[in-house]
């Protein structure tokens, strides 16, 4: 137990690259002790294999009968493994496209939307407005009667005479 009295040195600012790992910490691919390995690498930014945010990938129907086709004519052992590693896809990718091709080839290869589905024609907007719009016109002109069936009566009352107007002659 010679080492158990010695006290660990923490390195200072300048020594980033000489500090070793501390128990628990994993070290870089590079096992073998060297002095530049240790955290000179977090230095150097993210690592530029894994993306920022994971994207779903979507397969087109004509690539997805193209790998099947390929898959298909693979007749080595080990083939079909070496073809899914290269386009980096999973064997159940190969299962679900043979199913989906027997059940109806391009129609049910072609990826399908996600999220909820468009309830609303763009015209139901416009419609209710309409409707909206309509109701209060017709308000207003209830109300306008209203007001020229008083001035009718006022007028008779007071034996004033009103001007004739041609039901059918507009305002403007």
């Amino acid at each position: 137990m010679i080492g158990s009295n010695l006290k660990r040195i923490e390195p200072r600012s300048g020594d980033l690259e000489a500090a070793e790992p501390r128990e628990g910490e994993r070290s870089e691919p590079g096992r073998g002790g060297a002095a530049g390995t240790g955290l000179a690498a977090h230095s150097a930014g993210p690592d530029p294999e894994v993306p920022a945010k994971a994207k779903r990938r979507l397969f087109t129907a004509e690539y997805k009968l193209a790998i099947l086709a390929e898959a298909d004519a693979c007749l080595e052992e080990g083939a079909i493994g070496a073809l899914l590693r290269r386009e980096g896809l999973y064997s159940s990718h190969l299962t679900t496209w043979r199913r989906q091709r027997e059940e109806g080839a391009l129609r049910a290869l072609t990826p399908k939307k996600r999220g909820r589905k468009a309830s609303h024609n763009p015209l139901t907007e416009e419609n209710r407005q309409l409707r909206a719009e309509n109701v209060r016109l017709e308000q207003r002109l209830k109300q306008a009667e209203i007001i020229l069936d008083v001035q009718k009566k006022v007028s008779s009352l007071l034996g004033i005479a009103l001007p004739e107007i041609d039901p059918g002659e507009s305002n403007s």
